[in-house]
């Protein structure tokens, strides 16, 4: 595996820069943020005169809280262009969300937004080691989702070598991996288990490959996750953090010096965590939902969007030797809970309990539902091939220590079901960890 030291800073004077520096750059960015979003989107200014707010009211950051919140319900209220702040003519490029639970979310990207989201891309591929001799693997799907292109053209932007694999075809992925010399594989954790797995299948030795770093998005990554893909592919694996509608992967990416945490780049994106139930504001450090406000963003400025991402952050210098704040991986949102007969459950808190048994991988699933006219959740845990047995009794044994593990983390008992290793789904794109069939 690579060491953890030979991340580089691509833009010390801004990543290294002082709080004092720092919070000068946002503050001149948001004034100049809110003009542009109240002169040329609609909906802000009408919010804006509603709560009795100007432009140049917004005097220090802490003003910030004088401005409406955002939400994907605004977005959607306002499909396809109503959020848009320059002339269609203006805009070179569209992406949108999946518009699976109704309208997708639009987002438009001038050339200069372009240029931001390549520079954020870079760092977070510089503090994971890539640099520009690396030959990239992009094995997310192209199209409409923001991560393909969004990683694609920042890391080209750094002179790398990239392959356009997209995603899928997974042994077309094992020869290229090996004909064309890859050294970085682009994909979410899930798809990289994968390919990890067909290629020990097909006879594949990790420790002699090519491969040496994995840029993660797309989904969470669990510690277990990374750990197991790390040991099992001989790579470093770095997560990124990052949303459409905010400008889609580079708000935040992990540094090898910090690796349960991810610098934001806070002189593209103001932060502030705030209580998800009253949108207070929370001290430094504690957890809370985490809301941002692009500060470059030309086609399509957001103000103050809540993300419902449950996360915690620090102004701390790092030990890299960035001085930008750093937040808490994601494990947990606002709208990810389920409440099963009262009591709030968090799959992040099924993922960590699993992680502590010896005998199961990371892969589960949850599925729940009332016909028995009771909320009941079954968790179906895969095997580690080490955690199987011959005899009933032990199985038996095993599934109630799964069992009883879990209750006492969850305050409500789940229905556990042991599978053989592989049997649960892997796949191309985001995982989905959970079966809600009461919605239906």
């Amino acid at each position: 595996m690579t060491s953890l030291n030979n991340d580089t800073i691509l833009n010390p004077d801004i990543e290294c820069a002082s709080r004092e520096r720092i919070r000068e750059i946002q503050l001149a960015k948001l004034q100049r943020q809110v003009k542009h979003a109240y002169a040329n989107v609609a909906w802000y200014r009408e919010r804006m005169d509603e709560m009795g707010v100007a432009p140049d009211d917004i005097k220090t950051l802490d003003d910030v809280r004088r401005l409406p919140f955002t939400d994907k319900t605004v977005l959607r209220d306002t499909y396809p262009y109503g959020l848009f702040a320059v002339p269609l003519d203006d805009v070179v490029r569209l992406h949108a969300s999946s518009g699976t639970t109704g309208k997708p979310i639009v987002v438009g990207y001038t050339k200069g937004d372009l240029d931001v989201w390549a520079e954020c891309i870079a760092r977070i591929a510089s503090m994971a080691g890539v640099t520009s001799r690396d030959r990239v693997q992009m094995s997310f799907g192209y199209g409409m989702f923001t991560g393909g292109f969004g990683l694609h053209y920042g890391c080209e932007h750094m002179g790398c070598m990239m392959i356009p694999a997209s995603s899928g075809n997974t042994e077309r992925q094992l020869m290229m991996i090996n004909d064309y010399g890859s050294t970085v594989l682009i994909a979410t954790p899930s798809y990289a288990m994968h390919i990890c797995e067909a290629g020990e299948a097909a006879g594949i030795d990790w420790s002699k490959s090519t491969l040496r770093v994995g840029l993660f998005g797309g989904e969470p990554c669990t510690p277990a996750l990374k750990r197991e893909i790390e040991s099992r592919m001989h790579i470093v694996c770095t997560d990124n953090y990052g949303l459409t509608e905010v400008m889609g992967p580079g708000v935040s990416g992990e540094c090898l010096s910090s690796r349960h945490q991810q610098h934001i780049a806070e002189d593209h994106f103001l932060w502030e965590i705030v209580d998800p139930k009253t949108g207070e504001p929370l001290p430094e450090g504690e957890e809370g939902e985490l809301v941002l406000t692009p500060l470059d963003k030309e086609a399509f400025p957001v103000l103050r969007y809540r993300t419902h991402d449950l996360t915690r952050i620090t102004t701390e210098p790092c030990a890299c030797g960035r001085t930008h704040a750093r937040m808490d991986k994601v494990r947990t949102r606002t709208d990810d809970m389920l409440i099963i007969r009262g009591t709030n459950v968090f799959p992040s808190e099924i993922e960590d309990v699993l992680a502590g048994i010896e005998g199961v991988s990371p892969h589960y699933h949850i599925v729940v539902d009332n016909e028995t006219g009771l909320d009941r959740m079954t968790v179906s845990v895969e095997l580690l091939p080490e955690g199987m047995h011959d005899s009933f009794e032990k199985m038996e044994a095993f599934t109630k220590r799964v069992a009883d593990t879990l209750t006492n983390t969850l305050l409500v008992r789940p229905r556990v079901k042991l599978v053989q290793p592989g049997t649960i789904a892997r796949s191309e794109g985001k995982t989905k960890h959970v079966e809600d069939l009461r919605r239906k």
